[in-house]
């Protein structure tokens, strides 16, 4: 039977402690205490697997989704604002966090299904999910496999993976325009990630991403990046994150054999990736708006909060 608790792995070593101000206290539930309002650390076993979340407000659930490599506190900045009118509840996906690390089950259907257990766990026949990134992927999924259950959903600059991706080139040609997605191929190479990026190396990894991909660097501030660290350090955490990327080739026979989303989506990116956003979710669903977000690359949410809040909260209502 799946239990609601307020216990969770912890993201680093992987053990079971209690919430609370107590010695046991976990680093998720303390990093909860910390968000404007009564936000708090839980953890449900659903569809076979131990969700990590965060939840608070009350209204209407809007379930969110994180991408790589971050966990739920990539939400931290818009929770607040959007638990005044919703009941948000911010998932670490399989693998990810807090949840646990299994050695299977990374199709982007099957963790679709883990968040619609979650939901009906929790009381909820209908949601609201956001997503970004492989968080983006998911909510996709959701809305696919399971329509009666979306109210509506908003993907955040990452659409589903589809058959594009096996055109990724694996030596970029003079003038291609970046960034070269490296990174997609690495994912793939069985164990030596875990090797390369253990004990306190993956650091260097999610710098690079950010990096990458912030106009402001100070937005993801080092705590912020020793957070995320920390949660991907562990051998079975890398592991885990990379079988997000190595279920890609039935991520994509999946997509293709989906029909149309029919329930509302929304879209939301910045630049080139806004441009293609615009052409390729109509294609996808039957009702789609898609707003660009300004002043930001990948990591939007942690960028522009002020523009992203806005944007869900006028979407969702």
């Amino acid at each position: 039977m799946p239990t609601d608790t307020d216990t969770a792995p912890d993201p680093v070593t992987g053990t079971t402690g209690v919430t609370g101000v107590t010695a046991g206290e976990t680093a998720d539930a303390r990093l909860a205490a910390t968000l404007d309002g009564a936000f708090s650390s839980r953890y449900a076993e659903v569809n076979g697997v131990g969700l990590h979340y965060v939840t608070g407000g009350e209204g209407t659930p809007l379930v969110l989704l994180p991408g790589w490599p971050e966990t739920w506190w990539e939400y931290r900045k818009v929770m607040p604002a959007l638990a005044e009118r919703h009941q948000v509840i911010a998932v670490d996906i399989r693998g990810m966090g807090g949840s646990e690390k299994p050695r299977s089950g990374f199709t982007k259907k099957n963790m679709a299904r883990d968040v619609h257990e979650l939901a009906r766990h929790l009381g909820h026949e209908r949601i609201n999910i956001a997503g970004h990134g492989i968080g983006a992927m998911v909510a996709f999924a959701h809305a696919a496999n399971h329509p009666a259950a979306t109210a509506k959903v908003a993907i955040l600059n990452t659409t589903h993976i589809d058959d594009s991706y096996y055109d990724f080139p694996m030596v970029p040609r003079p003038g291609d325009q970046g960034p070269h997605r490296w990174w997609l191929a690495f994912q793939q190479v069985q164990d030596l990630p875990e090797q390369l990026l253990a004990d306190g190396r993956y650091r260097h990894l999610v710098d690079y991403m950010f990096n990458l991909s912030l106009l402001n660097p100070d937005a993801i501030t080092p705590r912020d990046r020793d957070i995320y660290a920390r949660a991907y350090s562990a051998p079975d955490a890398i592991r885990a994150s990379q079988g997000w990327f190595q279920a890609y080739r039935e991520d994509i026979a999946d997509f293709n054999a989906y029909p149309k989303v029919t329930a509302p989506m929304l879209g939301l990116a910045y630049g080139a990736f806004y441009d293609y956003m615009r052409r390729a979710l109509p294609t996808q669903g039957t009702d789609v708006e898609v707003k660009e977000i300004k002043n930001t690359r990948n990591y939007l949410v942690e960028e522009q909060p002020e523009a992203v809040t806005e944007a869900l909260l006028d979407f969702f209502g």
